[in-house]
């Protein structure tokens, strides 16, 4: 009898791997539920507030969902949807459109990652930008991911310029 795919995927070692796992899993529902909320926003012409329940229900009922860190979920969701015009003011310097031209994978992706990278300073720098470049090669077009490394770069250099410069003076 055959092995399906994913039994034969290769799995995550250790608790630290699984928590990461969690964390990237999370990562990827937070950019569909961003990506929902940038169409509603655009469409209803409004902040969007009142449809985020709605569109975290809908996730929530996606049988994936389990595998996600719920409270990783939770916090970029919330941080993400509350503070998306303070993000948008940190990396719109970066960007080299208007940000109403940016597809909204890209968008979602420089919030989340403009929110990690500002507001959870646990997270390593490399590892913040590591995970939205990682969102960008999954969810968004082909050179996507080089765009996203670019602006979260310069983000990086603005906001945790002790961490950048420490790790620019590594051999």
């Amino acid at each position: 009898m055959a092995q399906s795919m994913s039994q034969n995927a290769p799995k995550p070692k250790g608790a630290q791997a699984s928590r990461s796992s969690a964390r990237r899993k999370a990562r990827e529902f937070v950019l569909q539920a961003v990506y929902a909320w940038l169409l509603q926003t655009r469409t209803d012409d409004e902040s969007g507030q009142h449809g985020i329940g709605t569109i975290e229900a809908h996730l929530r009922d996606d049988p994936a969902f389990v595998q996600a860190d719920q409270q990783w979920f939770n916090l970029l969701w919330r941080g993400v949807t509350e503070q998306a015009d303070e993000l948008r003011l940190t990396f719109a310097p970066y960007v080299d459109r208007p940000i109403q031209e940016l597809s909204p994978v890209e968008h979602g992706i420089l919030l989340i990652g403009t929110y990690e990278l500002q507001r959870q300073v646990e997270v390593p720098y490399r590892v913040a930008i590591n995970e939205a470049v990682e969102l960008a090669k999954s969810f968004g077009g082909t050179d996507g991911f080089k765009f996203i490394n670019g602006v979260l770069d310069k983000v990086a250099l603005q906001v945790r310029p002790t961490e950048t410069s420490r790790a620019s003076m590594r051999p």
